[in-house]
Formats: C-alpha cells, structure tokens, sequence
C-alpha cells in the first residue's frame, strides 16, 4: 500500500467554550517530504515549509515545530487529499 502524498490538516480553535460561538476551522494543504518524523512516519509540509507534521498511515498527526516559539493547535486531525 502507498503513502497519501498530500493531506489535509484541520486546525480546531475552540475558543471560549462559554461563549455561543462555534468552534473555527482553518485548513492547510500539505505535501509529503523525503523525511521522516520522530515516529519514523513521513513528515509532511507546506509549501511555505513552516507547517510541518508527521502522519501515520492511521492519518495520526504529530505537529513539528519549524522554528521557534511555535505553539500548535492540541486538536489537528488530517483529511486525505485525492
């Protein structure tokens, strides 16, 4: 079985669950690369290389940081990109 080139990657704010607003999504497009996370799965990026993320084959998302001071999203999932 092949590895997914591109996904997907949902980025969740949930905002303040007090409030009536409903939780914003914003999504990235990005493309797999030839390295591989601390997971040993393919690590996947933008094409502006700032979002970079490791995916397993379960499409289970582990963001890396591409410089510092970054603070990631706790709820990303990624969506497969035909």
């Amino acid at each position: 079985m092949g590895r997914q080139e591109r996904y997907e990657l949902i980025f969740v704010d949930l905002g303040d669950l007090t409030s009536v607003d409903t939780a914003a999504e914003d999504v990235v497009v990005v493309h797999r690369t030839e390295s591989s996370g601390p997971g040993g799965h393919p690590v996947y990026a933008d094409d502006t290389g700032i979002v970079r993320a490791e995916i397993s084959d379960r499409a289970e998302v582990r963001m890396i940081a591409s410089g510092g001071h970054q603070v990631h999203s706790s709820a990303v999932t990624a969506r497969p990109v035909a």
